[in-house]
């Protein structure tokens, strides 16, 4: 399916660029149609698709490197010499390499981010092609390295958090595994053929069958794995996963902040760098990284393109924080919607650190709890048969 970049002037009268796939010419104008969009000049780009996604930190890096260069007076192509030159690894220096190439045959920044494909965010692309037409993409770019630096930070203080109860789980799934593989077997074997108890029976049919069939426990587990991540990931499917994860007691509601953060941060960006709100909104809704909030992103931009205020609109989106459309309300009546919605994005990060401690809190306890009852399920099975041998002795010793 070929790629056609265009730039077309949208209902206000703004000029936008950007790549979409279609089949045709045909099919491409009709889409320009069904966005409201007038096309000024269209043509069809050749992609080389790159299999490496910059990570965040790395395209918060280039962007500020870039900010830095260009500011400085030195050309895109020259920056991009000097920065393919640097000691980084392979793949990312094919990124950089071949973004050097494009630039020398006279392709601008984000064209030859674009060309690319796989590499660089789709936000990221946007925001570079709106510099270019702006002339101001040295501010464009401190600005992106800014953006992503925030999501990295916030990303990496979510993983960290979250590292702990994993690694507390990991660690309880294979204590009990070595209890019931390797220390029960033999002690019941001690045990004879005394009658036991059958809370005892059945932690010795466990014990027998983990044992014996452990491969197909751990050949099991990765199947459900990797079938639940293919299962989730399908069309149908993604939005109801998704809209499950909002639900949950605590994480949901862990989710929906970090969800808001990142929606406000992102239309901030875009709507500060004069990229038209409905355009902003149809970018941003692609990077909030939740289908099925992503799936309500259509009706959004429909009622905003038929005139209803963006805190109307947002307030009918379901999985982001209550708190924003009543900021963004405060923004449009003051006239400073960009600012607000930069300080609520700044907001919804710092709830979302306290948000995540609060919930690495409840979970340190909650994983300590499961294993205490699995082990005290395990002292229950090993104390009775031998309640039961110490109470026939005394029997036997009282006759």
């Amino acid at each position: 399916m070929p790629k056609y970049r265009y730039t077309a002037l949208n209902l206000e009268n703004n000029k936008v660029s950007s790549v979409i796939d279609v089949k045709d010419e045909e099919d491409f104008r009709r889409h320009m149609r069904n966005q409201s969009l007038v096309p000024l000049t269209f043509k069809i780009v050749q992609e080389r698709s790159v299999n490496y996604r910059l990570k965040s930190n790395e395209v918060s890096e280039f962007s500020r490197q870039m900010a830095g260069m260009l500011s400085s007076g030195i050309t895109a192509v020259r920056a991009m010499e000097i920065l393919k030159d640097r000691d980084f690894k392979p793949k990312l220096k094919a990124v950089y390499d071949q973004l050097h190439k494009d630039l020398q045959k006279g392709h601008t920044v984000s064209e030859a981010m674009q060309m690319q494909g796989r590499p660089f965010p789709e936000l990221f692309v946007n925001m570079y092609a709106s510099g270019e037409a702006s002339g101001q993409l040295e501010k464009v770019a401190a600005k992106m390295g800014e953006h992503y630096e925030k999501e990295h930070r916030l990303n990496g203080k979510v993983k960290a958090a979250m590292r702990y109860p994993m690694i507390l789980g990991v660690v309880t799934l294979l204590v009990v595994l070595a209890i019931f593989i390797f220390i029960l077997p033999n002690f019941f074997e001690s045990l004879g053929d005394m009658e036991l108890p059958g809370l005892t029976k059945a932690v010795v049919a466990f014990s027998g069958f983990l044992q014996n069939y452990w491969y197909f426990v751990i050949l099991g587990i990765m199947v459900l794995i990797a079938g639940f991540a293919r299962l989730k990931a399908l069309p149908a499917v993604a939005p109801v996963y998704d809209k499950i994860k909002l639900r949950l007691p605590v994480v949901g509601k862990l989710l929906r902040i970090i969800y808001t953060a990142r929606f406000a941060r992102t239309l901030s960006t875009l709507y500060s760098s004069g990229v038209s709100m409905l355009k902003a909104l149809e970018i941003t809704g692609t990077v909030i990284n939740n289908k099925y909030i992503e799936s309500q992103f259509d009706t959004l931009i429909k009622d905003v393109r038929n005139g209803e205020t963006l805190s109307g609109s947002v307030s009918k989106i379901k999985g982001f924080d209550n708190k924003l459309a009543n900021t963004i309300l405060i923004g449009e009546e003051a006239g400073r919607l960009d600012s607000m919605l930069t300080s609520t994005a700044d907001s919804f990060d710092y709830e979302a650190e306290m948000a995540t401690g609060k919930l690495v809190q409840l979970m340190e306890p909650v994983m300590l709890i499961v294993m205490a009852l699995v082990i005290g399920l395990v002292m229950i099975s090993v104390m009775s048969p031998m309640m039961s041998i110490y109470g026939d002795a005394s029997q036997l010793t009282g006759g």
